[in-house]
């Protein structure tokens, strides 16, 4: 079942904690044949009351704060790419051949929103960019045929499955193991108000795109010191990180040089967005890193999982959906379908700030660092073991403006939707708005580095 306590078991979070969430249902929202809405609320609420645990763990707290999920609140972050406005300007959220297309045998599910994807895309096809050259070239051949092509010359393509012809993703829906002996530093109780679970926590951000960025954004919110490295020269959409970047710095980085490693010998945690063994190939393996830095809590998000065929493939929440079969239960025989939002990358985010969160809860008991696992086709198959939701009686929904907020910022004035994660004394909005895409300084905010 895609519900809170489902969440929160594979979390192997305390089941009497779950008496502290309440939920406020609103029918009308995240609507699907698959059951969406649940799926959403429960990992926006066992992220919440992670957030809530650590805070009482950290500040001595007689009990754990409680902790409400709003349906609204959660449909409203779960589109905050489409709620976002810059300047009153809505972004593009798909580049043009970013699409399902029709192929000989079926369909298809083509990812293009990077330059060097399209090149890609269009070099395996062997036609120019233009629109009707390649749903012609498309057309022309089998799905799994241009999927296969398409993936040789680094691009990104996969074809429309039912979830009877996509094996599922082995393993548990999070996966979590104790990483070294040695033991972290201790934290400092969190002081004043509001109360931040996750104060003076130093996060290396090494991820893009929504999940792990949706994630860090959350660790942020409760008071992580997030700061986002990317390689030079690899390329980043304006407007995803204005969506994504609140309350975290950015920088450029090589992963290799000295500072990397000064910034990592600081680092409580290290969240990587890579596909399964990019990063071993410099030295960034979970185990190197922990030998590094002592009691490291180190997460890999992937869109496939570590194992199985397509373990080392990259891949994005739109194309997951459509391998694992969900496109084709969203849809009907003539056209494939897609979720209400990409519930896949966000679930998956809040998920993933859940899981460091249960992991510093932990920590404080024993000291060790933690392995995280996470990955968009587990999800994926989580949601497409739920049953659809049963008609709830809730609260209307009368659309997203009441959790949706603006502030100024380095890169325009910003109408954006408020973190759906909240308890009794937690913050209710971010320190600080996103800044300039890699334009920060590589450093520590505010503290000494070790």
């Amino acid at each position: 079942m895609t519900d809170i306590a489902s969440a929160w078991s594979a979390l192997g979070g305390d089941p009497a904690l779950l008496a502290r969430v309440a939920a406020v249902v609103r029918p009308g929202v995240l609507q699907a044949r698959l059951p969406v809405r649940p799926l959403a609320r429960a990992c926006v609420g066992a992220c919440a009351l992670a957030a809530a645990e650590l805070g009482a763990r950290r500040a001595g707290l007689a009990e754990v704060p409680r902790v409400t999920v709003d349906d609204g609140a959660v449909a409203t972050a779960f589109t905050s790419e489409r709620q976002l406005l810059v300047d009153g300007r809505a972004p593009m959220t798909f580049a043009p051949l970013s699409r399902f297309w029709r192929t000989s045998d079926g369909w298809v599910r083509t990812h293009a929103n990077y330059p060097h994807h399209t090149a890609r895309l269009l070099s395996a096809l062997g036609v120019g960019d233009d629109h009707a050259r390649v749903a012609a070239a498309l057309a022309e051949r089998p799905a799994r045929e241009i999927e296969e092509a398409v993936y040789a010359a680094g691009g990104l393509a996969v074809a429309v499955r039912t979830p009877e012809e996509w094996l599922p993703v082995p393993g548990p829906l999070v996966e979590t193991e104790r990483l070294g002996a040695a033991h972290a530093r201790v934290l400092p109780s969190p002081a004043g108000t509001p109360l931040l679970p996750a104060a003076g926590v130093r996060v290396l951000d090494l991820t893009r795109v929504i999940a792990g960025p949706v994630a860090t954004r959350t660790l942020a919110l409760l008071g992580a010191d997030v700061l986002r490295v990317d390689p030079p020269g690899l390329p980043e959409l304006p407007d995803q990180h204005a969506d994504t970047g609140f309350g975290k710095r950015s920088t450029t980085l090589d992963a290799t040089s000295d500072r990397f490693a000064e910034l990592l010998g600081a680092a409580d945690v290290v969240v990587t967005g890579y596909r399964p063994g990019a990063l071993d190939r410099l030295g960034l393996s979970p185990a190197a890193l922990a030998a590094r830095r002592p009691g490291l809590i180190v997460v890999q998000l992937s869109a496939w999982g570590t194992d199985g065929p397509w373990g080392g493939r990259r891949g994005f929440d739109s194309l997951v959906q459509a391998a694992t079969g969900i496109a084709a239960v969203e849809g009907s025989p003539e056209q494939p379908g897609a979720l209400p939002a990409q519930a896949l990358d966000h679930g998956t985010g809040y998920l993933l700030a859940a899981a460091v969160l249960r992991a510093l809860t932990e920590r404080s008991y024993d000291g060790q660092g933690r392995l995280v696992r996470l990955s968009l086709a587990r999800t994926a198959a989580w949601l497409l073991a739920g049953r659809a939701a049963a008609e709830e009686a809730g609260e209307a929904y009368d659309g997203p403006e009441a959790w949706l907020a603006q502030a100024d910022s380095p890169i325009g004035r910003l109408r954006y939707a408020r973190s759906p994660v909240g308890f009794d004394g937690g913050p209710a909005d971010w320190a600080r708005p996103p800044g300039v895409w890699g334009a920060d300084e590589a450093r520590w905010e505010g503290a000494s580095e070790e």
